[in-house]
């Protein structure tokens, strides 16, 4: 493959957008792809942009106007995409005599690549993802734990039950999205064909604590479920009561009206 511009630079930034819910790389169409798995394009006026389907562009040595540029073009392939993305930023430096790794605030290659580069923006892109997904539980914890007060206080739940499933079944979105579309656990399929490179992509992975972040959300996400069904299961259960009621409210009316032709009427 033909050496990259920005690979003739010994240091350049890497920063990841996280544009919207999702990115269809299908209509964009990777005619003048650098690579895919993931997609790997130049960006015009200098620099590389990696795209993930999962709405996260991440680029190399992109200035900002042509980065504006850029998502201006993608914005037709966004769907609901995010008034305040996500971002996250690297430092990357190129050295020849030293080896594939991590420092603070950086990431050091051996030699520029457009496989490296798309192993730090498979990072950065789940990092983003993580972030958004952590405020986004957070925030839904806050609301939860008026719910656990209500059941360990009055041993019952609040009267907006719509609202507070829409909520939860928010989260069980979120989750299937982790497993179904960024695959954040997962190892990128580049290593596959470069398994050299596994070493600098579990630096990375320890660096930005993808591995750990994800297991705390899971936990999260487990005890959202949980929570879930235990809703569920007390909203029937008040259903159930309220239908019985219903019922005993009839048989006695219905008892009435024929007590009341019985001795009324004759």
């Amino acid at each position: 493959m033909e050496k990259l511009p920005i690979c003739a630079r010994s240091a350049f930034k890497a920063r990841a957008v996280l544009l919207g819910e999702r990115l269809d790389l299908r209509a964009l169409g990777s005619a003048d792809a650098l690579a895919t798995s993931p997609l790997a394009v130049e960006v015009q006026g200098g620099g590389v942009a990696v795209l993930f389907r999962y709405g996260v562009a991440v680029f190399f040595d992109v200035a900002p106007m042509e980065e504006v540029s850029f998502l201006e073009r993608l914005r037709p392939f966004v769907t609901r995409p995010y008034e305040q993305p996500e971002t996250e930023e690297i430092d990357i430096a190129v050295e020849t005599q030293a080896r594939d790794g991590v420092k603070p605030g950086g990431v050091v290659f051996e030699a520029c690549t457009i496989e490296r580069l798309q192993l730090v923006a498979d990072i950065l892109s789940k990092s983003v993802l993580l972030a958004l997904y952590e405020a986004r539980v957070s925030a839904e914890f806050d609301r939860v734990e008026p719910l656990a007060r209500d059941l360990a206080e009055k041993g019952r739940i609040p009267g907006q039950e719509r609202a507070l499933l829409k909520d939860i079944g928010a989260m069980l979105l979120i989750e299937s999205r982790m497993v179904g579309r960024a695959e954040i656990s997962e190892k990128p399929e580049l290593l596959w064909e470069q398994p050299a490179l596994e070493g600098l992509f579990v630096r990375l992975q320890d660096e930005f604590e993808i591995r750990e972040r994800h297991q705390a959300l899971e936990r999260k996400m487990n005890l959202l479920s949980h929570t879930a069904q235990s809703v569920q299961e007390l909203i029937s259960a008040r259903h159930s009561i309220r239908v019985e009621w219903y019922i005993v409210i009839l048989i006695v009316f219905e008892i009435l009206l024929t007590l009341y032709e019985m001795f009324v009427k004759h």
